[in-house]
């Protein structure tokens, strides 16, 4: 089997694009918490300024005259059209947190996805029971026997781990599609229009990684930005996005979308769409490691939800 030399993550850096500046060996959670004074309201905003800051971005790429190419999974497309190359294998073992999403958010993220279908007709669609967000990622791109070895060294500390939504609420709002040259998420910002918003969801991603970081494991993040979002799809192929006229239909599309979660869904409490959850609803976090970047691998202990 020949390897895959060039992954996805090599073409598509995510930047963290609110303006913080991590330093060596601190918390990265932790930089953003003090840099915005501990106020959910400023947390709030630098999550919204990252992920319209990087749509703006991308929107000028799909739309410039030197438009490169959509980016393509090399591995996803391999997996999805085995005749690309037979017996191929994704062979990245990884190790993550993940929070699971309640079912009114399923809901919403299903119906998200038939919209984004029907202006990309052969885009690649997250089955439902795979979603997830990505709460912490302690390693990637190891191997089985490596990751086995820090699952051993996390695991007296998995039960406090998983439950840690249980006593530790964080409110996710204002659902909006968040998009780039390789794939299409429904990202969230943490709520701050409450009381009780005063942990949010960076917060708990501050304590997942210090909690970690005690047992003696380094975490390996590919990245650390404030983002808390959902992959719904990825490109397999150019061919819906072969011109300008089809690339201007796409994000004409992604615009309407966007419209249509702001004024529906971001403030409804009755309508047939909620935007809003809080993570360990209905489901814990979940300890998982394995060839799990398409939503795969195994779940090796979840939290209780509420």
């Amino acid at each position: 089997m020949k390897p895959v030399t060039e992954p996805v993550d090599a073409r598509n850096k995510l930047e963290d694009l609110s303006g913080i500046k991590i330093k060596p060996a601190e918390n990265p959670y932790d930089a953003l918490i003090q840099t915005c004074n501990d106020q959910p309201a400023e947390i709030q905003s630098l999550y919204a300024t990252h992920r319209v800051t990087r749509n703006l971005q991308q929107q000028q790429q799909f739309l410039s005259a030197d438009f490169p190419e959509l980016i393509i999974d090399p591995v996803l497309l391999r997996l999805e059209r085995p005749s690309v190359e037979p017996g191929f294998r994704d062979l990245r073992h990884c190790l993550v947190f993940w929070a699971r999403p309640p079912e009114h958010i399923l809901k919403l993220a299903s119906h998200l996805q038939s919209l984004l279908q029907k202006a990309a007709p052969n885009l690649w669609l997250m089955p439902t029971h795979r979603m997830h967000m990505t709460a912490l990622e302690l390693a990637h791109s190891r191997t089985s026997d490596e990751i086995a070895s820090l699952v051993s060294s996390i695991r007296p500390a998995m039960p406090s781990l998983t439950n840690l939504t249980f006593t530790h609420r964080a409110r996710l709002v204002r659902p909006m599609i968040s998009y780039d040259l390789s794939a299409i998420a429904v990202s969230f910002v943490p709520a701050a229009e409450e009381n009780n918003d005063g942990y949010t969801y960076h917060h708990l991603r501050r304590d997942l990684f210090e909690a970690v970081k005690k047992t003696g494991v380094e975490v390996g993040s590919r990245y650390v930005v404030p983002s808390a979002h959902i992959t719904l799809g990825r490109y397999l192929g150019q061919e819906d996005h072969a011109t300008p006229l089809a690339r201007q239909s796409w994000i004409r599309a992604i615009e309407d979308i966007n419209k249509w979660l702001e004024t529906q869904v971001w403030d409804s409490v009755d309508g047939e769409f909620t935007g809003e959850w809080i993570v360990g609803q209905e489901k814990g976090l979940e300890v998982r490691d394995g060839t799990l970047w398409y939503g795969g691998g195994r779940t090796i202990m979840a939290g209780e939800g509420f």
